[in-house]
């Protein structure tokens, strides 16, 4: 359990989005495609899971639909500590094409209490940790 990591990420992408990263993209949901058509190296699709979350509750899901103005994604998965660097370079590669500013995700790591925002700021993704407010003495 303590390797394990909660990854949340909504955001939306243009319809001139390239169809390298939707494949991209579509690949890691688990929607389509084969480990041959992973273009960046990775070993499997990180946010394939779908059901039940066996260990941070409610549910695993991974959804992209297409809209009048672009796509929509939304992702709640479980992930381990040795694909979150796959998942946070995914991250990246999807808030440079995204229309989605500031919030666009967090991660936690599953023992901790408090995440790490995902702001999106001009397609560079950035970590704010946030914290517990101490409360003044009465």
């Amino acid at each position: 359990m303590g390797d394990l990591y909660i990854v949340d990420v909504s955001l939306n992408l243009p319809t001139s989005v390239p169809e390298a990263v939707l494949t991209d993209l579509r690949w890691h949901l688990g929607l389509a495609g084969s480990v041959s058509d992973d273009m960046y190296g990775d070993e499997f699709p990180v946010w394939s899971a779908r059901g039940p979350a066996k260990r941070i509750g409610g549910v695993r899901v991974g959804d992209l639909l297409e809209g009048p103005q672009g796509w929509y994604l939304t992702v709640r998965q479980e992930v381990h500590a040795d694909y979150l660097p796959d998942v946070e370079a995914l991250i990246g590669r999807l808030a440079c094409h995204s229309t989605t500013h500031g919030l666009i995700g967090q991660t936690r790591h599953f023992e901790d209490h408090v995440p790490e925002m995902l702001i999106n700021h001009a397609g560079t993704v950035t970590k704010v940790p946030l914290r517990y407010s101490k409360a003044e003495p009465s």
